[in-house]
């Protein structure tokens, strides 16, 4: 119930008061207070429920004492008891609906007593009298089992609302919990995709970048022009390598037209780089764009540091009506047959990245070659 109609209620039982109910045997004055009692009582429900379950014991109390009557505004009572389930504390809820019951029999047995005087001037108060008596349990049974309803039905409209309420902001907060927790995913899988990015453009460019340094250890000393070269190669790498990482960390997409400069940047490093295309090239969307670039980056990156030093690298794209196909090979030294393929953080990012558009992947030598193949379905 708003504010405002609680005003409404208070203010109708006032102006039923001043109809006429206040004149009974000359107590009119304490019959004002009573309507104002149960006006305040009504007003209170809301954010003082405890003060009002008081004052709907107390003015009754104060009735039988100073035998004031009942009047008719003492129906805004069930106002009180819808407001009580609706709004009040746990221990409320429970204080008033034993009220509901212990005020019904108290109020029967003080009537029957003739210790609280009931003024009913109004023919629906008869008609209520007409009932009881049709009930068949005697007066007293069927007059608790009518305030029981009166008073008990606001009452469950009251916890009704409650209860609705309730399982309303259970919603509320767990909807808002499962977008809290999507954001959280979210930004860790945003962190993980930026880790992994770094981790693949230092990585490729650090494998160059050490090639490039081990080769000039084998440059004749006489020739310092050939060691000029390759420290402006290693330094071409490294301001590349830069510009690459700002690039991830300011979210700057790379396009599979990107491909094509990679391989350029490698051979501008010194490595020889067969490439070749096989088929018709297609349209990537963005996602796919990405992890092909990556996913290349990584896997040149792997060839060298797996493959012989010095060897040619092989790029070979395979497109086909249902995927694209990207294969690196690098040969390896002899004693590379006996020993594992190769594992750890870039190929499991390579694998992940592959994952979320329904590729795959595979990488690992055979016979004397390092091969590294991954597939990027296409719609």
């Amino acid at each position: 119930m708003s504010d405002r109609g609680t005003l409404f209620c208070a203010t109708a039982a006032v102006a039923v008061l001043f109809s006429g109910a206040i004149e009974y045997d000359g107590q009119g004055p304490l019959s004002v207070l009573v309507v104002l009692g149960t006006a305040l009582a009504v007003g209170l429900v809301r954010h003082a429920p405890w003060v009002s379950l008081v004052l709907a014991w107390l003015i009754p109390i104060c009735q039988t004492v100073t035998g004031t009557p009942l009047v008719v505004t003492q129906a805004a009572v069930a106002v009180i008891a819808f407001g009580l389930a609706r709004w009040g504390g746990r221990a409320v809820l429970w204080a008033s609906a034993l009220s509901i019951a212990a005020g019904s029999v108290v109020a029967v047995v003080l009537i029957g007593a003739q210790a609280l005087n009931v003024y009913l001037p109004y023919s629906p108060w008869r008609l209520i009298g007409r009932t009881i008596d049709q009930l068949g349990f005697g007066w007293q049974v069927g007059t608790v089992v009518v305030f029981v309803a009166l008073l008990g039905t606001p009452w469950l409209a009251g916890l009704a609302l409650r209860i609705s309420d309730r399982a309303r902001t259970d919603l509320d907060r767990a909807a808002r919990e499962r977008a809290r927790a999507e954001e959280t995913a979210r930004i860790r899988d945003a962190q993980t995709r930026l880790a992994r990015d770094v981790h693949d453009v230092v990585g490729h460019s650090l494998a160059v970048i050490l090639a490039q340094a081990e080769s000039g250890q084998y440059l004749p000393d006489e020739d310092p022009a050939a060691l000029k070269s390759a420290l402006a190669t290693i330094a071409a790498s490294a301001r590349t390598s830069l510009g690459d990482v700002r690039q991830v960390l300011t979210a700057t997409r790379d396009s599979a037209d990107d491909l094509d400069r990679l391989i350029d940047n490698l051979r501008d490093g010194g490595h020889e780089v067969m490439s070749g295309q096989a088929g018709t090239p297609r349209t990537l969307d963005e996602e796919q764009r990405i992890t092909a670039y990556r996913v290349l980056q990584e896997m040149l990156t792997n060839a060298i540091h797996h493959g012989l030093r010095g060897g040619a690298l092989t790029v070979r794209r395979t497109w086909s009506p249902g995927a694209l196909e990207i294969e690196v090979r690098n040969a390896v030294e002899p004693a590379a047959n006996d020993r594992p393929g190769p594992a750890g953080s870039g190929l499991d990012g390579m694998r992940q990245r592959l994952a979320g558009v329904g590729g795959s992947l595979s990488a690992g030598v055979h016979g004397e070659v390092f091969v590294a193949t991954a597939r990027i379905p296409l719609p």
